[in-house]
């Protein structure tokens, strides 16, 4: 409760990827954390990455349409599991095309959901163009929600911190894992989350791999190396704009 009594509000999480599925192997762990606070999360899905990210559907037969109502299932219970609310834009991928109505339409969500930390996909992706398209939306969005002057409903947002989730080839990508999130405490639920994603199986043991090896960055950079055993699990991510501090930490 604040000081006058009323309730207070939640801090708000929004998260904006290009494809169904990326929320939960890159940021399943913050998601997840996020809502185990009482936080609002919310994940903007642009495409149900139909065409290039369900490959084991069109193996199978499945047609446009079909796929896109399994990847659209999979994405909501993956949300309903870590605690978030997700929204689709249907956009199409591969490729996802930036342009002037999905940036308004991001706009929109920025000031109905006015955003403590926005996560998204880094900037490079030799491996895939819809994640830099993605980027691309969605700090323009960002940065025409603050502008007074821009049209449209609800009210400007202030500067919420960014967050750039761990691309699926760091190395290649330009990706530096500045900051380590730990995320044990909600492993189960976000490998829960995974497994919803039944369309990419591949992939659930290569994020499981993942956050066990950030996990040992995470332990190697928070104290002395004593070499105990531990299970640590953790995610990685990059800042694009300056941490704001009053004392160094």
């Amino acid at each position: 409760m604040t000081q006058s009594g009323a309730p207070a509000v939640p801090r708000s999480t929004l998260v904006i990827t290009a494809h169904a599925g990326d929320f939960v192997w890159r940021a399943g762990g913050a998601i997840a954390l996020a809502a185990s606070r009482g936080e609002r999360v919310t994940v903007v899905c642009l495409t149900f990455g139909e065409r290039g990210e369900s490959a084991k559907a069109w193996r199978e037969g499945r047609k446009l349409d079909e796929i896109k109502a399994m990847r659209r299932d999979e994405a909501e219970r993956a949300a309903t599991t870590l605690g978030a609310e997700v929204r689709f834009f249907d956009a199409g991928d591969y490729p996802l095309v930036a342009g002037a109505e999905l940036t308004d339409r991001l706009v929109e969500v920025y000031r109905a959901t006015q955003p403590d930390v926005v996560l998204t996909h880094p900037v490079e992706d030799p491996y895939n163009g819809d994640h830099p398209a993605a980027n691309r939306m969605a700090l323009e969005a960002r940065i025409l929600a603050q502008a007074i002057g821009y049209p449209g409903e609800g009210e400007i947002i202030g500067a919420p911190p960014v967050f750039y989730f761990e691309p699926h080839q760091p190395e290649m990508s330009g990706f530096r894992p500045e900051v380590l999130l730990d995320i044990t405490e909600v492993w189960e639920t976000k490998r829960e989350a995974m497994e919803c994603l039944g369309a990419q199986r591949h992939l659930w043991d290569y994020y499981t791999d993942l956050a066990v090896r950030r996990g040992v960055q995470l332990r190697r950079n928070a104290g002395p190396n004593l070499g105990l055993a531990h299970r640590t699990m953790a995610e990685a991510y990059m800042r694009p704009y300056p941490q704001i501090a009053k004392e160094l930490a």
